[in-house]
């Protein structure tokens, strides 16, 4: 069975918030091969019971009442740009989320969320080139040797690590870093 596509977060699987497992969805039901094991936000307990179809399609949110990241942090707070209230609950009750050290944050450019790539370390980042690196550094404030000892320091495993996402519209980068 196919995965659906999820317009603001690039690739569950490789983020790590979707994975394989045959557990059977609290939602619909389902055993479909694979579950989210991203954060829940429901009175329910919903930890790792949810398929991505359920997200996807809604069923999730309608049923549970279930959001997949704080509404408020889309937009880090109101330090981001804002977005419209329909793209709002597309990420928050539609979109796989990650988990973070602190609250997570979503990412917010041209008037619309960014789509989320996944939490990158150092050796990710690098990868990713000098447009991925430098929204990383302006999160953090830091400039010369204490930036360069912070950035050799992330690790998408381990704390710091940073969130990335890309921009749907011009394709910039952006996110932030956090710890523990």
């Amino acid at each position: 069975m196919e995965l659906p596509k999820f317009k603001y977060h690039e690739d569950p699987i490789a983020s790590g918030n979707i994975i394989e497992a045959d557990t059977a969805c609290a939602c619909c039901g389902k055993v479909g091969g694979y579950v989210y094991i991203g954060p829940v936000y429901a009175e329910a307990e919903l930890d790792e019971t949810l398929c991505p179809w359920c997200i996807a399609d809604g069923s999730a949110h309608d049923r549970f009442g279930a959001s997949f990241i704080d509404e408020d942090g889309i937009g880090d707070y109101g330090n981001w740009e804002a977005v419209p209230d329909g793209v709002v609950r597309e990420v928050a009750h539609r979109t796989p989320g990650f988990s973070g050290w602190q609250q997570e944050r979503w990412w917010t450019h041209c008037g619309d969320a960014g789509a989320f790539v996944g939490r990158v370390g150092h050796k990710e980042l690098l990868a990713y080139g000098p447009e991925a690196i430098s929204p990383i550094q302006a999160s953090t404030g830091l400039m010369d040797d204490a930036w360069q000892r912070q950035f050799v320091a992330l690790d998408k495993n381990g704390s710091p690590s940073a969130y990335l996402f890309r921009c749907l519209k011009c394709g910039a980068f952006g996110g932030y870093q956090d710890c523990d």
